[in-house]
């Protein structure tokens, strides 16, 4: 206990990092904020429909990256997931368009082109995507629930719902320049932890009352829990150290190099972000049929939005595979570590430097990718097993799924960079056994 409070201590003695959690803290209350202001024109006190819609199946997961917005009717209903949507089209175009192939070759004057393709894609999908919220909101709640009505209310309702979700997106941005950590992730974060007490409350009630088994069933549910938890930290940290050996070098009298280092390749260098992916991915059946209710859904969409299903979560889970391979051959370039390496008279023994090096890199990656792959998408449809053991649908997204991944990357890559301004400055880091690691660039060779 002493040792937490020292380095609370420690944290609030360095001026920079205590502005920037502040920083943080003050844009996060923000969007809280936010998320509790209903679209003018609309009495919160008519929204128990829509609370009821979102209360489970694909728009509950909807609701749950907007922490909470989209069953208030928010001016941030439509969250941070139309701009997650706009970065996986842009990404994939840079793989296929040549145009956007050069532009992630100019370095950060091509990225800031990249970012405004991004914005300007953000604000089509919402363009698109508001008419279909308008129309759900229509659908559910009662006529009196609407005070303005016609085409001043639509227009107006889709300009707001447009410019809350680009507002998001710049407090995003701000909390990456000015606070600690993603801001686009802890966001997305503070929206699923908003929501972790009611469900958890939910399930209780419901072993102390319907379902039955008592405490000792919670018990069991929140140490199933914990074990999950952990084997996810060990997935966001787990890697394969590579051994570089670098050659002697004698620069005026001294003598350096002669010792071997390491390059952690990541099991799971992509992070959370094929999960986040492929779930925008599947947002998009019931976008397409303006988020009407599942009774009125008939096959591929039908399947598409049962996600305790079979083909929902088969889907999914294939796609988290693909998405980590393709992820990880953006994040990760064995040509440019192989380069880096032979600059700085480093080579991997009993590997030629060179197109060997290139490919023995490669391949290290995809064969420690592939388990990394699987056991996240495991991870990923674990909710849909937990619901069919009895467990609050509520409840379940935090056994696994994208809330948990999200949560232990978010969290673990935000004490990691805290832990980094401790470090710098002399100070002990959080953790005493070992520094914390998080999600930084998988193999950046410590030179």
């Amino acid at each position: 206990m002493k040792g937490l409070i020292d380095t609370l201590k420690n944290i609030w003695k360095i001026e920079d990092l205590r502005s920037r959690i502040l920083t943080t803290l003050a844009l996060l209350l923000v969007y809280r904020l936010g998320t509790m202001i209903v679209l003018p024109g609309i009495d919160p006190a008519h929204l128990g429909a829509l609370k009821s819609q979102t209360k489970d199946g694909v728009l509950g997961l909807l609701d749950m990256f907007s922490g909470g917005a989209f069953s208030n009717a928010s001016i941030f209903a439509l969250g941070i997931m139309p701009y997650i949507s706009a970065s996986i089209v842009i990404q994939l175009m840079g793989i296929a368009v040549p145009y956007f192939q050069r532009l992630q070759k100019e370095g950060e004057s091509g990225q800031r082109k990249v970012n405004q393709i991004t914005r300007y894609l953000t604000v089509v999908i919402l363009i698109l995507q508001a008419p279909g919220y308008l129309l759900n909101l229509h659908s559910q709640l009662p006529e009196t629930a609407f005070i303005l009505k016609g085409w001043f209310f639509t227009a107006s309702s889709v300009a707001i719902l447009a410019a809350g979700s680009m507002f998001i997106m710049w407090l995003g941005e701000k909390i990456t320049d000015k606070g600690i950590g993603n801001g686009i992730s802890i966001i997305i974060m503070i929206g699923i932890i908003a929501r972790l007490p009611f469900n958890f409350f939910a399930e209780l009630g419901s072993r102390l009352e319907g379902q039955g088994g008592g405490l000792i069933l919670l018990v069991l549910e929140i140490v199933i829990l914990f074990v999950v938890f952990a084997l996810t930290i060990l997935l966001v940290q787990g890697t394969r150290k590579i051994p570089v050996q670098y050659a002697k070098r004698i620069v005026g009298n001294k003598q350096y190099g002669g010792v071997r280092q390491y390059i952690p390749l990541k099991v799971n260098a992509a992070g959370v972000m094929p999960i986040i992916f492929a779930q925008a991915i599947m947002f998009l059946p019931m976008a397409f049929v303006n988020y009407a209710s599942s009774d009125s859904l008939s096959g591929v969409a039908a399947a598409l939005s049962n996600y305790t299903g079979f083909y929902y979560n088969a889907l999914f889970f294939v796609m988290i595979v693909l998405f980590t391979y393709f992820y990880t051959a953006i994040t990760v370039n064995p040509t440019q570590m192989a380069e880096d390496m032979k600059k700085n008279g480093g080579f991997i023994p009993g590997i030629k430097p060179g197109k060997k090096t290139i490919d023995f890199l490669d391949t290290v990656m995809s064969r420690i990718t592939l388990p990394g792959s699987l056991f996240l998408g495991w991870v990923a449809i674990m909710p849909a097993f937990a619901m069919m053991g009895g467990i609050n649908s509520g409840f379940a997204q935090f056994f696994g799924g994208t809330s948990l991944l999200i949560l232990v990357g978010v969290v673990l890559d935000t004490l990691q960079q805290i832990e980094s301004h401790l470090l710098m400055r002399h100070y002990d880091g959080l953790m005493k056994s070992g520094r914390i690691k998080g999600k930084s660039p998988a193999g950046a060779a410590a030179y």
